[in-house]
């Protein structure tokens, strides 16, 4: 197994740091990257703003030092909203700045830019919330830290397929627009090592979270076929082998791994509709919410999918079911009569006559 130590050099080109913040839901951690054969580098991710990661990115940053007469950072990339990934901002840029400061003999400073995919206007998703920190965080931001964008916000709005370029011109990183685990997820392709940093879209270990099962799918099926197969000599740099995710270890058998999501996501779905279509059992029949046994609760799905599973997991399981539910909706498959949450409650539909 791959030892998830504080700073891993992967390769030529990618150096990961992990973010100390180990946790249920970041398993070992953050893991943030550092990108290019030399500085100024390209940085993915600034964890979630803990002391203990930034003496760690100084040491990373200034053992491959090269050179000293640049910024050790020219980009930083965010690949969505989530407190684990914007936290550091603040910290990162003071940290490079000072970097900057011991070395330069009051040389001017650029500093970094900050890009990622805007979060369109009118999509729904938890970035509406107040769980979204980072408007908060980029109000307080010290102007002199980043470099502004064209039209003057702090952010330099990423696009789908768009190309970021080293200083030789080459490209090092290009932008995949991957939706589902949030509306602004990205994955980004890095052709030097034939590896796609995956964010919280595919994990180390495990099954990743999502906001909406139908988009997260069309984009873990996206990832699945992009650069594959190579038909032109152009499309080679497209291609990948490895996953670097945002949490967990480097995963070598990437399509495998994507192409399992998708069957496990595809087989829990099948399921449901399996269970839909039966009978609700005895002992899970309340005459006082359903009126017929054909109309099953979210959480009597639930009960009946994870009789095997420990009680204490039906309650986050009854989200993921709800999930499932909603997309089987957007299909037409069934549609909600009543209820919400936990009580919501789902008609199987007929199928549609074929023409």
């Amino acid at each position: 197994m791959e030892d998830l130590g504080n700073i891993t050099r992967l390769s030529d080109h990618v150096v990961r740091v992990l973010g100390q913040n180990p946790g249920k839901f970041t398993l070992q951690g953050t893991n943030t990257y550092i990108v290019g054969s030399q500085n100024p580098y390209f940085l993915i991710d600034t964890a979630e703003g803990l002391e203990s990661y930034i003496p760690i990115l100084s040491d990373a940053l200034t053992e491959g030092r090269v050179n000293t007469d640049q910024p050790d950072v020219s980009d930083i990339i965010i690949s969505h909203w989530h407190h684990d990934h914007i936290g550091g901002i603040p910290s990162v840029l003071v940290l490079l700045q000072k970097l900057w400061d011991e070395r330069s003999s009051g040389k001017p400073y650029t500093p970094p830019r900050l890009h990622k995919y805007p979060a369109a206007d009118g999509i729904p998703g938890r970035h509406t919330t107040d769980h979204n920190r980072l408007p908060k965080l980029l109000s307080e931001l010290p102007a002199h830290l980043y470099t502004p964008s064209p039209t003057g916000g702090v952010f330099h709005d990423l696009s789908d397929s768009q190309t970021l370029t080293n200083t030789d011109g080459s490209t090092i990183l290009r932008v995949l627009h991957t939706p589902g685990h949030t509306v602004d997820s990205i994955c980004l392709h890095i052709p030097q090592d034939r590896a796609l940093y995956t964010a919280d879209t595919v994990l180390g270990h495990g099954t990743a979270v999502f906001e909406d099962l139908a988009t997260y799918l069309s984009s873990l099926n996206r990832m699945l076929h992009f650069g594959s197969p190579a038909s032109t000599p152009e499309e080679v740099d497209l291609e990948y082998v490895t996953l670097y995710p945002a949490h967990g270890a480097t995963v070598a058998n990437g399509r495998e791994t994507i192409a399992t999501y998708i069957k496990h996501r595809l087989e829990r779905e099948a399921q449901v509709l399996a269970v839909l279509r039966s009978p609700i059992p005895v002992e899970l029949y309340d005459e006082t919410i359903i009126e017929t046994k054909t109309i099953w609760t979210t959480w009597n799905l639930v009960r009946v999918i994870y009789k095997a599973y420990p009680e204490n997991l039906w309650l986050p399981a009854a989200h993921g079911i709800d999930l499932h539910l909603r997309k089987l909706e957007g299909d037409g498959v069934v549609r909600r009569v009543g209820g919400d949450g936990q009580h919501a409650l789902w008609k199987l539909l007929p199928p549609t006559p074929s023409l």
